[in-house]
C-alpha cells in the first residue's frame, strides 16, 4: 500500500558535546523531515485498507490473537508520536526565544535533541517493546530510542495487516473462481450422468463443493492461518506468502474430474460411431474363427500325420459387453458407457487378432502344401525348358511327388521328402547337361 517499512531516527550520538546554533538548526530542520515521514507513515497505516478489513471483520484463531496484539501496538504508537511531536515543539519553542540562543539554551537544546528528555506516560510505556515485555512505567527516552521503539511497533502492526491483507487479496478470489469452473463442471458432469452416489466422479465433485465452502470461510475467518512467513528470515512486514496448498490441491482435483467428464462428453458424441465400429470388428473376429473351422475341417480330411489346432468359438462375454454398451446408449448412461467402451474396443482388436493367428495356425498345413506343389511344378517347368522332362527317373519322381500332393489325405512329410528328392535328381541332370555343353 506504499507504507514505509520503518520510521528514520533522529542524528547525533546521546552523549554528544553541547551543540553550536548552527547545529542546532541543523538538528532541528532534519528532525522537522523525520516527523513529516513519521506522521505520513502514521496515516497511510491508519488508512491501509487490510487495517479497515480486520477492524471490520469478526476474525478468529490466530489472526484474531495477532491483530489483539497490533491493534495495542498502534495505539500506543500514536501516543508515542504524540510524546514525539511535544518533545520536537517544546525544542522548536525554546530555539524560538532568541535569535542568538545563550549557552545555557544551547546546552538545554542539546539535551533535548540528544538526551533521554522524554517520559512515556505510564499507560502507554505498560505495552513496552513487545508482548509479555513491558517496560518500566514513567520510562524516559531519547528522541532516538523512541524513533526505535516506534519502529518495533510499527513493523509487527504492519506486518499483521499486510499479511491479512495479502491473504484476503488472494485467496477468496481465486476460490470463487475456482468455484465458478466447479458449477460449470457439475452442469455438464450432470448432463451425462456423472452425479453424487451414481458415480465416483459425482462424489469427488460433492467433496470439492465441501472444501471450497469450508475453505473460503475459514480464510475469511482467520486469514493469518494461511500465511506463510519468508523462508529468508526478511524482517520487512509482510515477508511472506499466501498458503494455497489446499486450494491447489482442490483444483487439481477438479481438473481430474473436468477431463474425465470431457471424456464422458466426448463418448456420447461418438457412441454410436464407435459401436458401429465395435461391431464390426467382432463380425470380422467371428467370420475369421468361422473359417478357421471350416479350414480345420479341411485339413483333417486332405492332411495326414498332421497336429491341427483346435479352434475355439466366438468370445461370449465380448457379445454380452457389447449388448449392455448399446443399452447403456440407448438409456443414455454415458459415463457407464464410457469406460466399457475403452475397455472393448481393446479386448475386440485382441479378439480379431487371435482369430486370425488361429486361422493362420490351422491353414499352415494347406499353406505348406501349397508351396510344396508350386515348388515341384517349377522345378519341372524348368527341366522342360532344358528339355529334360521326359528323362525316366525325372518323370518317375515327379509322378510320386505329384500322386502324394494331389492325393487325400496328404502325408505332408512324405510328400516334403518326394519333392526334396526330385529336386536333388533335377540338380544333379541340369549339372550334367552343362558339363555335356561344355565338353562340346
Amino acid at each position: 500500500m506504499g507504507v514505509p517499512g520503518s520510521f528514520p531516527g533522529p542524528a547525533g550520538r546521546p552523549d554528544a558535546p553541547v551543540l553550536d546554533r548552527e547545529e542546532v538548526d541543523r538538528a532541528l530542520a532534519r528532525l522537522g523531515a523525520e516527523y513529516e515521514a513519521i506522521e505520513t507513515s502514521l496515516l497511510a497505516l491508519q488508512d491501509h485498507a487490510g487495517r479497515r478489513l480486520l477492524e471490520g471483520a469478526g476474525v478468529t484463531g490466530r489472526t484474531k490473537e495477532r491483530w489483539a496484539e497490533a491493534e495495542r501496538s498502534i495505539t500506543v504508537l500514536w501516543a508515542l508520536f504524540d510524546a514525539y511531536t511535544a518533545a520536537l515543539e517544546s525544542a522548536r519553542e525554546l530555539r524560538a526565544r532568541r535569535r542568538w540562543p545563550s549557552p545555557e539554551d544551547l546546552a538545554e537544546l542539546t539535551e533535548l535533541l540528544h538526551g533521554d528528555g522524554v517520559t512515556v506516560p505510564e499507560a502507554d510505556a505498560a505495552c513496552g517493546d513487545a508482548p509479555g515485555n513491558p517496560a518500566p512505567s514513567g520510562e524516559r527516552f531519547s528522541l532516538e530510542g523512541l524513533v526505535e521503539r516506534m519502529n518495533g511497533l510499527y513493523a509487527r502492526s504492519l506486518d499483521v495487516i499486510v499479511a491479512a491483507d495479502a491473504v484476503w487479496s488472494t485467496l477468496p478470489a481465486r476460490i470463487d473462481l475456482l468455484s465458478a469452473e466447479l458449477q460449470r463442471t457439475r452442469s455438464l458432469a450432470h448432463s451425462v450422468g456423472v452425479r453424487p452416489g451414481e458415480h465416483p466422479a459425482g462424489d469427488v465433485l460433492e467433496r470439492i463443493t465441501d472444501e471450497l465452502v469450508r475453505l473460503r470461510a475459514e480464510v475469511i475467518a482467520d486469514p493469518l492461518a494461511y500465511w506463510v512467513s519468508s523462508s529468508t528470515g526478511s524482517s520487512a512486514p509482510g515477508g511472506g506468502r499466501p498458503d494455497t496448498g489446499r486450494y491447489d490441491r482442490a483444483a487439481r482435483a477438479l481438473e481430474d474430474i473436468r477431463r474425465e467428464v470431457a471424456a464422458v462428453l466426448d463418448v456420447r458424441q461418438d457412441a454410436e460411431r464407435r459401436l458401429m465400429q465395435l461391431r464390426d470388428v467382432l463380425s470380422r473376429a467371428d467370420r475369421t474363427l468361422t473359417e478357421a473351422r471350416q479350414a480345420r475341417g479341411e485339413v483333417l480330411a486332405k492332411i495326414a500325420a498332421s497336429e491341427v489346432p483346435a479352434v475355439s468359438g466366438p468370445s461370449t462375454a465380448l457379445h454380452e459387453q457389447l449388448a449392455a454398451a448399446a443399452d447403456y446408449r440407448r438409456r443414455a448412461q454415458w459415463h457407464r458407457l464410457s469406460p466399457l467402451l475403452e475397455s472393448l474396443e481393446e479386448r475386440a482388436e485382441d479378439e480379431l487378432l487371435r482369430a486370425r493367428e488361429s486361422l493362420t495356425a490351422v491353414t499352415a498345413p494347406l499353406a505348406m502344401r501349397a508351396e510344396l506343389r508350386g515348388r515341384l511344378d517349377a522345378y519341372r517347368a524348368k527341366l522342360a525348358r532344358h528339355g529334360l522332362a521326359e528323362d525316366p527317373l525325372l518323370t518317375e519322381r515327379y509322378d510320386v511327388g505329384r500322386r502324394m500332393l494331389w492325393s487325400a489325405p496328404c502325408d505332408l512329410r512324405a510328400a516334403e521328402q518326394a519333392v526334396w528328392r526330385y529336386q536333388q535328381a533335377a540338380a544333379e541332370a541340369l549339372a550334367v547337361q552343362r558339363e555335356g555343353g561344355e565338353d562340346s
